[in-house]
Parts: C-alpha cells; structure tokens; sequence
C-alpha cells in the first residue's frame, strides 16, 4: 500500500499569534502552583463562550438577567457541575479535585466553535492540559475531539500517543498506554468490570495497551486486558482476554487471525489466545 504521511498545515500568521500568545499564557498559569484552577477554567470558558458579555459576577445577580441564562453560566464554573466520576465510591476526591476543572475546561473547550474540529489549537490546548491531568503524559500526545476519560489521574501515557475521536478511556481502575500506540475514532478502552449479579460490586483492574498497539474503529478492550506490543485489535472488535504481541484479533470476543507482517520469526500465530 501507498504511503500518505500526513501534511504539514498552521494557521495564517496573524491567527497564529493570537492562538500561541493565548496558549501560552494558560500554560505559563498552569505551571504557577498558586493558580486557581477553577477561576481559570471559569474565565477560560466565559472569554470563549460569551465575549464581551459584561462582568460575570453583576450579570449573574442580576434579577432581570433570565434563569436559563444565570445556569449556563454558573455551569461554566466547575463548582457548580458534578461529573460523573465524582459519583464512584472510590473516587480520590482531593486528587479529582486538581483535576476537574481541567477535564471541566477540556470537555467544554471540544463543544466551543474555537475548539470543535479545529485541529491545531484542539490539539495543542489539550496537550497542555493532559501534562496536569494524567498521572503521566509523555512527548506529542495528540488527542482529537471528544476524548472521554474517568478520573484521569490514572492514566499513564507514553510517547507519540494518537487519540480519534469520540475514543473512551475508562481509567477508574487504571490505563496505561505505552509509546506509539494509536487509538481510533471511538474505540474503548475499559479498566473496571460489574458483578453479573450485582451491579453495586465492582472490580477494577489496571489494563495495559504496549507500545505500538493499534486498537482500530469502534473496538473495545476490556478491563485488565493487555494488549502485547504492537498488537493490532481490528474494527468492532471486543478485547476479552490478552492479546499477544504481533497478533491482530478480530471478532466478538477477539481472536487471533493473524500475525503483523513485521512480526519477528521467532513469533508463532496463538490461535488459542
């Protein structure tokens, strides 16, 4: 097949100013441990959605201003949101508090007209912020739109990490995802399990995509699986138990088919993985 790496595009060069000047500003914010996480999510998202609106504070206590728009914007204040990762019993609430306003300000950035589908800034905004979410994030970690991840403090990523959109990282019992590894638009990636019995009990269990690992479209790799170095699981597949390296698993559940042509000689098809 035809090689098509990708191409190199920016921005027009004044557009480009604007967007490194504001981008660096929020990681030069960041990098301050005085700063307010929540007041700078707040002012983040208020500058983005509601531009020159007036004072945040007066038009909220405004009586005339309309209670629809008092709760959109109290709700751009992570103060005022729950997330759904708050509601887990074994939620580290003072280590989840650091972080919520980040996954508050990500999430809400993806939904903006200046986040949306705008790659580059998209891009690299959320660069930033995955260094002060994820319990590690190594060098050009590229998510696009709509990434959804749990706690996010355990999340372990390597180097040259690609993720599509709409991709789930269920990192509640934790996730770590080694150097290269490539995660298509809406694979899902799980780290805890419910009794079938009852839905109360639940079991977490760390899963672990190794370097290399390719999980494709619409694939799911379930909690405590590992997935072996540069492993491949195909589209709509679904990960039940380990994937040895080399192997490209197919099917529900996920069975080998065959070896990756770079594979190593010493490697041997496991059809009973």
């Amino acid at each position: 097949m035809p090689k098509r790496p990708l191409r190199s595009l920016s921005p027009p060069p004044q557009a480009s100013a604007i967007y490194d000047s504001w981008l660096g500003e929020i990681e030069e914010r960041l990098s301050d441990p005085g700063t307010d996480r929540y007041s700078l999510c707040r002012q983040t998202l208020y500058e983005i959605f509601y531009p020159g609106f007036g004072d945040y504070s007066e038009i909220i206590s405004d009586p005339s201003t309309p209670l629809a728009t008092k709760s959109a914007l109290l709700a751009l204040d992570p103060n005022n949101i729950t997330l759904e990762p708050e509601y887990y019993a074994e939620v580290e609430t003072e280590k989840f508090a650091r972080v919520k306003p980040l996954i508050w300000l990500w999430q809400s950035f993806d939904r903006s007209p200046l986040g949306g589908t705008n790659v580059d800034v998209g891009i690299r905004l959320r660069r930033i912020l995955a260094k002060h979410i994820f319990k590690r994030c190594g060098k050009n970690f590229k998510s696009f739109q709509f990434v959804e991840f749990s706690f996010g403090y355990n999340l372990e990523i390597g180097d040259n990490v690609v993720v599509h959109r709409h991709v789930l990282l269920d990192d509640r019992g934790g996730i770590t995802l080694g150097n290269n590894v490539s995660l298509a638009d809406y694979a899902n990636v799980y780290s805890h399990t419910h009794d079938l019995a009852d839905q109360s009990d639940v079991t977490n269990h760390v899963t672990v995509l190794e370097d290399g690992v390719r999980i494709t479209y619409h694939a799911t790799v379930l909690s405590g699986v590992r997935v072996g170095t540069n492993a491949m699981v195909g589209a709509g597949a679904v990960a039940t138990k380990d994937v040895p390296p080399y192997h490209i698993n197919l099917g529900i559940p996920a069975k080998p088919v065959r070896l990756k042509p770079n594979a190593p000689e010493n490697i041997k098809l496991n059809e009973k993985s």
